[in-house]
């Protein structure tokens, strides 16, 4: 074979690694905490199973069950590692057990319908483990991106704009931490569900936020961290099909999501959702999200915040033209929102619901209160609310000094843009 023909064999082979991966890990990581029962091991393992996978499909081919290969591969890994360790206990049994039942060969066709039955608790014990709240948060979020993401190191680093060094040390600080805690993979008892749940609605609603409206950089939006975001939320929902809070975030991303295109102009500049052409907005998403909200309402009981957000979200998603949007409810809405999750966020938002239904001086009545009683002062887009609100009732002046201090308490370079134009649009104004 020429040289060229080996580049293209390398080259597909590397292709359909990097797919399968995307695909199995997640199942892949959760089979394999389930047989070790350490998370770290699992991912360890994996990513064992991954370079061999790079290293031997160019010359070997890929297999005909790719995903049955890794985790074969995967387990006789974890088995070396135990033996090296000579730490020869009951778990080689059960590992080497599962890795009979599971297939006699790497290189025959792998079957791994033994997993079947456990896949789906195996994930909601993957995603629990992840997120398990001995963690910091942005530990939690690394280490669900990378176990149910997939994501490499270098693609975390680049999402979230941190030296590379940095993001792996947080994945293995986490790792370490499971371990020596001795976090077990297991399903919580009820009691203690909910309260995990919320920890991991917490993390799938941050990676979301970061994607939507990134908090640095030179970028608006990183749509990949979004569409990273849905997936999670999808898991979620099939796992968990009779949680109201899990359909109501899923609903919650996929109307926010539907707005991506419109967020940015096709030269690149960031478009405020007043100024957004909303036949960009994605109506499948729309529809999809609509439909996950109705799941939320239908299960039963009162809606939580995520639901009561995604609320607020749909009567954006059903304005065709922004004259059409119910302010009154979204004003109604986010009081309700207020008394369920109380939060000065909250407030800024529903000032501005407030100054749609009532008038600016109303909502600016609502912002002038958060800012008394000194909170977040530093938060650029309680100034930018504040701003907008001014310049609508013709006090232009203080709108230009609100819109610059918001420009200049913002890390994002995109968001700073905006609000310094805004500045400079009021003062011309004056």
């Amino acid at each position: 074979m020429t040289d060229e023909g080996l580049d293209e064999r390398t080259t597909a082979a590397r292709r359909a690694v990097e797919a399968v991966w995307r695909i199995e890990s997640s199942r892949l990581i959760a089979g394999l905490a389930r047989a070790t029962g350490d998370v770290g091991v699992a991912e360890d393992v994996a990513q064992e199973a991954l370079v061999a996978a790079l290293q031997q499909w160019p010359s070997t081919g890929i297999p005909p069950n790719p995903g049955g290969w890794l985790m074969t591969t995967a387990k006789r890994r974890a088995i070396d590692a135990h033996r090296r360790a000579a730490t020869h206990d009951r778990r080689i049994a059960v590992i080497a057990a599962d890795l009979t039942s599971d297939a006699p060969a790497v290189d025959a066709d792998v079957r791994v319908d033994a997993m079947d039955d456990h896949v789906g608790d195996d994930l909601l014990r993957l995603v629990l483990t992840a997120c398990h709240p001995i963690l910091s948060l942005e530990s939690r979020v690394a280490l669900t991106l990378r176990c149910l993401g997939g994501l490499s190191t270098d693609e975390l680093a680049r999402a979230f704009l941190v030296p590379e060094p940095t993001m792996a040390q947080r994945i293995v600080r986490a790792k370490r931490t499971l371990s020596q805690r001795q976090v077990r993979f297991e399903l919580p008892p009820r009691e203690e569900l909910a309260t995990r749940l919320g920890a991991v609605l917490e993390v799938v609603y941050l990676i979301f936020n970061e994607g939507y409206a990134a908090t640095s950089g030179d970028d608006w939006v990183r749509p990949a961290l979004c569409q990273e975001a849905m997936r999670l939320g999808r898991v979620l929902a099939t796992l968990l099909p009779d949680e109201s809070e899990v359909h109501g975030l899923l609903a919650l991303r996929e109307l926010q999501a539907s707005r991506l295109a419109a967020r940015v102009s096709p030269g690149g500049e960031p478009v405020l959702l007043p100024d957004q052409d909303r036949r960009r907005w994605d109506r499948l998403l729309v529809r999809r999200g609509l439909a996950s909200l109705s799941r939320a309402e239908q299960t039963g009981g009162p809606l939580g915040p995520y639901a009561v957000q995604a609320a607020v979200a749909a009567c954006y998603a059903r304005a065709l033209r922004p004259e059409d949007t119910d302010w009154a409810r979204i004003s109604d809405l986010y009081a309700l929102l207020a008394t369920i999750w109380p939060s000065p966020v909250v407030e800024v938002n529903r000032a501005v619901a407030v100054g749609f239904s009532r008038g600016p001086e109303a909502g600016l009545a609502v912002v002038d209160a958060v800012l008394a009683a000194g909170r977040l002062s530093d938060y650029p887009h309680l100034h930018s609310v504040r701003g907008d609100l001014l310049q609508r009732a013709g006090r232009r002046a203080e709108a230009a000094a609100a819109f610059q201090q918001a420009a200049g308490l913002t890390r994002s370079e995109a968001e700073r843009s905006v609000f310094a134009s805004r500045a400079a649009a009021a003062s011309c104004d004056v």
